[in-house]
């Protein structure tokens, strides 16, 4: 009986550490980084949040709107801010900005207002927003590769 414990035991941890190992890409020094493609996906995140936000606000204008579309625009809105969020945090603020590199406190700057209007953007349907998020993202962009 110990040692069947011991042996689903040992399994589990194995397994909890290969699946942290799998999932953990970039947070251990791999040296694989594809910083273009971050920022590709920040702006195809920006787009799909404005078309969920623009179908939102066409729901609400239907005499009858469907609640159950309206809902699941919603979520994906959400999703795809959460998603920046995550991208901003967790690559760039945790692996790719450093305090030696140039224009660190401003891109720091930038990168807390990217994660304020991602939280903005679940706040609202107001296009404004993804405006000023595009336009952050561009800025952060050209301070980031002019350090390169």
């Amino acid at each position: 009986m110990k040692k069947r414990f011991f042996q689903s035991f040992v399994g589990a941890i194995c397994f909890a550490v290969l699946v942290g190992t799998v999932f953990a890409h970039c947070e251990i020094p791999c040296g694989i980084y594809d910083d273009q493609a971050r920022f590709n996906m920040i702006f195809e995140h920006i787009t799909t949040i404005e078309k969920s936000m623009k179908q939102i606000k066409g729901l609400e204008k239907e005499k009858s709107p469907d609640f159950n579309q309206m809902v699941r625009w919603i979520m994906n809105k959400e999703h795809h801010a959460t998603e920046i969020q995550t991208i901003v945090a967790q690559y760039f603020m945790t692996q790719r900005i450093k305090p030696k590199v140039k224009g660190y406190p401003q891109m720091l700057a930038l990168l807390q207002q990217m994660l304020v209007y991602s939280m903005k953007c679940k706040q609202t349907t107001d296009l404004s927003i993804t405006t000023q998020l595009r336009e952050l993202v561009k800025q952060f962009h050209e301070l980031y590769f002019a350090g390169r």
